[in-house]
């Protein structure tokens, strides 16, 4: 048996593990969860504006190269989603389109959590992150594989801008205020 059938081996078992709690009402949480990024991300930023925390500039703008990053890395990959396989018994008949690796839910919602710089949102949020990502392997929209090599990307591109995040948010919040200085100030 070569690496990659072992791979996907473990993919398959990690998801018939998921399976254990399927139900109808299993599917409609999990599918909730799984898009309420569109409602918790431009939360968190609301609260960092209104808390004047500059980080807000390095959380928006890490938001955007670990979207690049992944989004670049599933067209040269182009690994399909586990639900378009046969083999793999969906509950429900809607499959995401595009492809699978990585998952861009992880690389990134993952990273972010470098930039929250309020202890219990940081631990909330990276429960909510834990949930997410388990919905979309019981959901088969991705591999175990995809969301570990989203977590990964995201930590070390995360990290990198981190390092920068002081100069990132000085800029920014100069632009910003230059733009929006006589309503809202950083």
């Amino acid at each position: 048996m070569n690496i990659y059938n072992l791979i996907q081996n473990m993919n398959f078992e990690i998801y018939k593990a998921t399976q254990v709690i399927g139900s109808d009402a299993a599917y409609h949480i999990m599918s909730y969860v799984v898009e309420s990024y569109f409602v918790v991300l431009p939360l968190i930023m609301i609260y960092m504006i209104y808390k004047k925390d500059r980080n807000v500039f390095s959380f928006a703008l890490a938001g955007l190269v670990f979207y690049l990053i992944g989004d670049v890395l599933k067209k040269i990959i182009q690994e399909p989603r586990p639900c378009s396989l046969s083999g793999i018994e969906y509950m429900k008949n809607y499959c995401d389109t595009g492809y699978s690796f990585p998952s861009n839910h992880a690389t990134v919602l993952t990273g972010l959590a470098l930039f929250i710089n309020y202890k219990y949102l940081r631990a909330l949020y990276i429960l909510w992150v834990i949930l997410l990502l388990f919905g979309k392997v019981f959901l088969a929209q991705h591999y175990f594989t995809d969301i570990i090599a989203g977590i990964i990307i995201s930590l070390v591109v995360g990290r990198i801008i981190q390092v920068y995040s002081k100069r990132i948010n000085g800029f920014l919040s100069s632009v910003f205020n230059r733009i929006f200085g006589g309503i809202y100030k950083f």
